[in-house]
């Protein structure tokens, strides 16, 4: 036999210097009150409004602290007679996205950058310390061992979101998109922005890759909506973008802007409308010329194999599976010394194209 919970109603509690100057502020806010004691020296006031249920005690230990209101008009703070702090925020968080402060960036593998507990438990690092400004964040994300993650239904309020799946596997589920589905080694989706989703079960070593644009986004919880959704709809647009799930058993390589490379076209460039760009390529052991881009952000991961990247003004790097680079619009960079295996994931923002010269 189970003994049910107590039931409890949650009140915060916030000084008061005098009620009888603090509780006209309150009212003038729209709350209202409920409780006062003791009639003739009052020194606890129960108030609510706004979802809020509201002590306020003269003599509380707690120093003033801050409630924010959060609604369609922004207007500038105000302060209770009391020190409180009263702010006006938007209902729901807006998605700044800053401008990119271009640099040339290497992230080595065997530079042995730190890996840090993240969201569900997850571990999380960093391929693009600077994020360029905030424009980007790029994680290399792992899951060391089988079984169900513990993840709950949310979203992301975000511009771009890739997730590609470099080793192992994951099964996701995602709002309107039919089923859980496994995402295998080589394979990617976008998450539109707020597209509901959850992460539900990994294989041992599952390592996947994150780019999301801005570099801040804020991930919010839904907890009412159950995955998946009974609807499948597939050209469904959140944002003015539509879910994509790339899968590399289905590929078609062809020639790509390198001569004697290929390539394969994840289908994002179409899914995001232009917003950005995803191409897998391989080198077939046949260097690249020199080129230049006018991308806003040119992201790159190497999946396999070796290379040597070759920048203008920069000392040439030698990178393997695992390395991570960002090359600024116009900087002249050419692959050479490519082994026959290797294999690059390319990301473009803003434009997804090279000229040699």
């Amino acid at each position: 036999m189970t003994t049910a919970a107590p039931a409890y109603t949650a009140e915060i509690r916030l000084p008061t210097l005098n009620l009888h100057d603090d509780l006209p502020f309150y009212e003038g806010l729209g709350f209202r009150l409920d409780q006062i004691w003791p009639a003739d020296d009052p020194a606890v006031a129960i108030i609510s409004g706004h979802g809020l249920r509201i002590r306020l005690e003269r003599g509380a230990a707690e120093a003033p602290g801050t409630i924010r209101l959060l609604g369609d008009e922004a207007r500038e703070a105000l302060t209770a007679p009391s020190g409180v702090r009263v702010e006006f925020a938007p209902l729901v968080e807006t998605m700044e996205q800053p401008a990119t402060q271009h640099a040339f960036m290497t992230r080595r593998l065997a530079d042995q950058a730190p890996w840090v507990i993240g969201r569900a438990g997850m571990n999380y690092r960093d391929l693009i310390p600077d994020r360029l400004g905030g424009a980007i964040i790029a994680s290399h994300i792992r899951i060391l061992d089988e079984g169900p993650v513990p993840d709950m239904v949310h979203y992301h309020t975000v511009g771009f979101q890739l997730i590609f799946c470099h080793a192992g596997w994951v099964d996701l589920v995602y709002e309107d998109q039919g089923p859980q589905f496994r995402l295998s080694a080589g394979d990617c989706v976008i998450q539109p922005p707020q597209i509901r989703h959850r992460v539900l079960h990994s294989s041992d070593n599952l390592e996947v890759i994150e780019i999301g644009v801005p570099a801040e986004h804020v991930t919010s919880i839904d907890h009412e909506m159950e995955l998946p959704t009974p609807h499948h709809r597939p050209e469904r647009e959140f944002g003015g973008q539509v879910f994509v799930h790339h899968k590399e058993a289905e590929a078609t390589w062809k020639p790509w802007r390198f001569d004697g490379w290929t390539s394969r076209d994840t289908g994002i460039g179409a899914g995001t409308r232009g917003v950005a760009g995803v191409h897998v390529a391989r080198s077939g052991g046949t260097d690249g010329p020199m080129a230049r881009h006018d991308c806003d952000i040119h992201f790159s991961f190497v999946r396999a194999g070796e290379m040597t990247l070759e920048s203008e003004g920069e000392a040439p790097v030698r990178l393997s599976a695992g390395d991570a680079f960002v090359i600024p619009p116009g900087m002249a960079k050419r692959y050479a010394e490519c082994s026959d295996d290797l294999e690059v994931l390319e990301v473009a923002l803003a434009a997804d194209f090279e000229t040699t010269t």
